[in-house]
């Protein structure tokens, strides 16, 4: 029997939605049980006295989904989410990474500035709610996430350790809201410098410090003369605040047009169009430089991505006057800054198979770890990449929110599926660094 379990706490409504299976028999309750995957007896007069303590760190290093149901069994369970005592043992602890994907889908910046109606926002339905679809690769299973805190009018545009980054849609002075999808936390980050219209924004977040870099059109238009520019921003443990401080000056003939930033490093890559190149904004030297693209006069679809500690382009290779076959390859950026090495390319098989359903409409990257996501446009297929096992897997649609919107579904027209890297973790507390900055944003309770 499938049972859906909706866990909430006393300030919000958290968003995971869990299905498991439980037993017919469960009527009957005993002293022992049975571990189902070693099959050995399990004497609960032994197990239930073991020290708080002890069942705390084991309880810590549970994944999230498994975490969120355990908080059903008691009362004590329950509040571990709340407990101070708790929350330090799981910082110390570092709990293995739960790699994950989170997708939304999130008006192209086309339909944004032209099409854009009204006040409504991209997530905007007349509901007030956003949503959004978390992959685990480990797994191959969908969730559904709500976002019901965060306001209209703001769009994801990032993630990193364990926060989503929104920005507000108007044009003007934006506002960055930093929240934490498993307890359902805003934080809120000083209104950037300078009026933007549509700027890329990279996000890096340790349990100590906040690093944001804003870059593109210093301009409230889409009919104003462009002037890139770019900003950044600082707030770490040991006291040390930057709150918006302009950066040096971003390369001659830059085309920022992605909207999202990579950080990898110390560093945060964007993409170039027209040639393409990559941009690298060095945060300790706070400059800007260029790099070329490998084979950048033959790419289509190009994305950037972070996977174990290195920068990855992965791109179509079309190059038909040296008769050489269409393919998608993936390289890396050499810790020189300036070499790339191809590491991997789809087997031909599969790219035949995969030019079929992507019609040439393009597709989207986002990469965590060993796992890269290929999200098709206007398709309702994703495929997954494990750089380690070297296998390619095509992924079942996600099953929530009807054929319409499903995730890798264009939706309705403009619409696309972007999505991020999502590292699930139970407290930040570096963002009660912001508290003596933020203000209440619009919308708040």
């Amino acid at each position: 029997m499938e049972t859906n379990m909706f866990i909430n706490n006393p300030s919000a409504h958290l968003p995971f939605s869990y299905t498991f299976t439980s037993s017919s028999n469960s009527s009957t309750t005993t002293s022992t049980t049975t571990d189902s995957t070693s099959g050995q007896w399990m004497d609960g007069r032994i197990w239930s006295k073991l020290p708080p303590s002890l069942l705390d760190r084991i309880i810590a290093f549970l994944p999230p989904p498994a975490f969120f149901r355990s908080r059903c069994v008691c009362k004590r369970f329950y509040g571990l989410l709340f407990s101070n005592t708790f929350l330090e043992i799981y910082l110390q602890l570092l709990p293995p990474r739960h790699n994950c994907f989170l997708f939304f889908k999130h008006k192209t910046l086309k339909s944004y500035i032209y099409k854009r109606g009204g006040g409504g926002g991209a997530n905007d339905d007349g509901s007030n709610k956003a949503e959004g679809f978390l992959f685990d690769p480990n797994e191959i299973r969908w969730y559904r996430l709500s976002f019901p805190y965060i306001p209209s009018g703001f769009y994801p545009s990032g993630s990193s350790g364990g926060l989503v980054s929104w920005v507000s849609e108007e044009a003007g002075l934006k506002t960055i809201l930093l929240c934490n999808p498993l307890v359902g936390s805003v934080s809120q980050l000083p209104p950037m410098s300078r009026p933007r219209l549509f700027p890329s924004i990279g996000l890096s977040v340790t349990p100590t410090s906040i690093d944001v870099t804003v870059a593109g059109d210093d301009l409230i238009s889409p009919y104003a003369v462009k002037n890139l520019s770019s900003e950044s921003f600082h707030v770490d443990a040991g006291g040390f605040f930057s709150l918006w401080a302009m950066a040096s000056s971003l390369p001659r003939l830059c085309s920022l047009e992605s909207g999202k930033m990579v950080y990898v490093g110390g560093k945060f890559y964007c993409m170039n169009y027209s040639p393409f190149s990559v941009l690298c904004y060095e945060v300790t030297g706070n400059r800007w430089i260029k790099i070329q693209a490998p084979m950048r006069r033959f790419l289509r679809s190009p994305s950037l991505l972070e996977s174990r500690g290195r920068l990855v382009l992965v791109a179509a290779v079309e190059k038909s006057k040296l008769n050489v076959p269409k393919s998608l390859r993936l390289w890396c950026l050499q810790q020189d800054n300036a070499t790339w090495v191809e590491i991997e390319r789809m087997p031909q098989p599969l790219y035949t198979q995969f030019a079929v359903e992507e019609g040439g409409k393009g597709f989207e990257c986002v990469g965590n770890q060993e796992f890269v996501m290929i999200v098709l446009r206007r398709a309702s297929l994703q495929l997954l990449f494990d750089m380690v096992r070297k296998s390619w897997l095509w992924v079942p649609p996600c099953p929530y929110g009807g054929s319409s919107s499903g995730a890798g579904s264009g939706g309705s027209e403009g619409e696309v599926l972007q999505g991020f890297a999502y590292d699930p973790v139970l407290t930040t507390p570096v963002v009660s660094l912001l508290d003596q900055l933020a203000l209440p944003f619009p919308g708040a309770c």
